[in-house]
């Protein structure tokens, strides 16, 4: 360490626990004690920004722990200090673990400028992705109370599943709240049955056909009443973004949205937002995400949440697809591969990347330019390759339209194809003139 030299001067390094927080300085800024521990309550934490300020601290690293360090974190902030976050994988190879050595540990690494943050979008937009990661658990729940439905109906054999595309539908909803007000008779209870339902009416009726245990009845009242009580929460939510949204800065210029083409509208899913995302989006954006296939108004919603507006946190696209994992590892040494077979993407939970992949599965049936590209890769390396290499291209027009503005265009799947093999004719072209041959297309081409 001592040939290194010093990049932080002025730096601190922090161990977050529950209820207590290790905090080490250099040595020289307190000789009587340059580590110390303070308690989790706030009137602590703002005594730990009245030490480092004293110490003559400037940036302060810190390993994420649980969401323990988001307190912290926010605090110093506001305080005026340079604060990263560090994951632990950078600290624990190297680490003495307790926790003294710890903070004395971090506070090494980040004093030589060997440890780098982790992305933190700005603070507006911590905000709407606290709104959305709420939302997204409240969704994760109610679907639980879904299955317990499920469950309930096939204990007393009730096969409505079978029968109906979604029992949170019209039809499900209305048969299964007659049921709960005492209806047994099961052609009374098909014909709640919606005209777009798929089976008739007495297909319904054989499948309503059950036992009705009162134990099981009650599973299904509860899950029913749990179900609804969830969405409630998320329309409370809802109500909060969409005001959030409506606060925030206008970057459309005043430039209208334009109207998407019917190819691209659908209409909105069961756990869609119910406003009208798309304009709220533009707005902040200033750039339409819903115009690229596969993104729809939700994705591109969560999306925003998750990177916000400033892309300058990735110099290039190509720094946004490596965080996001979505660009094979690199394993080469003396110029040549360690592994035989195809380089795999790093693990990753990134939400972002999640989205991306769901919005690339989406358009593998798509009669676009993209579909077309994820249908040729699917028949040449298989559906995950091809899912992954498209959420990378998604992640690119994403990247350029929220740094550089503009829209996307569509070219179509039958003109990408035909790029597609004039670039393969011009490839064994080149190969063939290398080799002394010429090659020309055959009459019946």
């Amino acid at each position: 360490m001592n040939s290194l030299k010093q990049v932080n001067l002025n730096a601190a390094g922090i161990d977050i626990a529950s209820g207590v927080h290790f905090v080490a300085v250099p040595a020289e800024r307190d000789p009587t004690n340059h580590v110390r521990s303070f308690g989790a309550f706030t009137a602590d934490l703002h005594g730990i920004a009245d030490w480092l300020r004293e110490c003559q601290i400037t940036t302060v690293a810190m390993e994420s722990t649980g969401v323990y360090w988001i307190p912290l974190f926010e605090l110093l902030e506001r305080e005026g200090f340079e604060v990263i976050l560090v994951e632990p994988s950078q600290i624990k190879k190297f680490r003495r673990k307790t926790d003294v050595l710890d903070c004395q540990w971090i506070q090494t690494l980040h004093t030589f400028g060997l440890l780098t943050g982790s992305f933190r979008p700005a603070d507006d937009i911590i905000v709407l992705r606290g709104y959305m990661r709420q939302r997204e658990m409240l969704v994760k729940h109610a679907a639980q109370h879904v299955q317990h439905m499920q469950k309930a109906m096939e204990q007393m054999n009730l096969k409505l599943t079978e029968v109906i595309s979604d029992i949170c539908g019209v039809t499900g909803l209305a048969i299964i709240d007659a049921i709960l007000a005492g209806e047994r008779d099961p052609q009374k209870l098909a014909r709640h049955r919606n005209d777009r339902c798929k089976n008739d009416e007495a297909t319904i009726a054989l499948a309503l056909q059950g036992s009705w245990r009162d134990e099981h009845l009650f599973s299904l009242k509860q899950a029913v009443e749990l179900y609804r009580y969830y969405h409630e929460k998320i329309a409370e939510v809802d109500e909060c973004i969409e005001r959030y949204l409506g606060s925030m800065e206008d970057k459309s210029g005043g430039k209208p949205l334009p109207k998407l083409p019917r190819s691209k509208q659908r209409s909105k899913r069961g756990n869609d937002p119910k406003f009208d995302s798309r304009s709220l989006l533009h707005r902040l954006t200033g750039a339409d995400l819903t115009t690229i296939d596969g993104i729809a108004e939700h994705s591109a919603l969560q999306i925003v949440s998750e990177i916000g507006l400033d892309m300058s946190a990735w110099p290039t696209a190509n720094h946004f697809v490596s965080w996001l994992s979505l660009c094979p590892e690199l394993n080469k040494s003396g110029g040549k591969k360690q592994k035989k077979g195809k380089s795999r993407t790093h693990r990753s939970g990134n939400r972002v990347a999640q989205a991306l992949r769901v919005s690339a599965q989406t358009l593998i049936q798509s009669k676009c330019a993209l579909g077309a590209y994820v249908r040729r890769i699917k028949a040449r390396d298989g559906a995950p390759s091809a899912i992954t290499a498209t959420a990378r291209k998604l992640a690119i027009i994403i990247y350029t339209m929220l740094k550089e503005g503009g829209e996307y265009r569509d070219i179509g799947a039958e003109a990408y194809d035909a790029r597609y093999r004039e670039r393969q004719v011009n490839s064994l072209r080149r190969r063939a003139e290398h080799l002394g041959f010429d090659i020309s297309p055959s009459p019946a081409a």
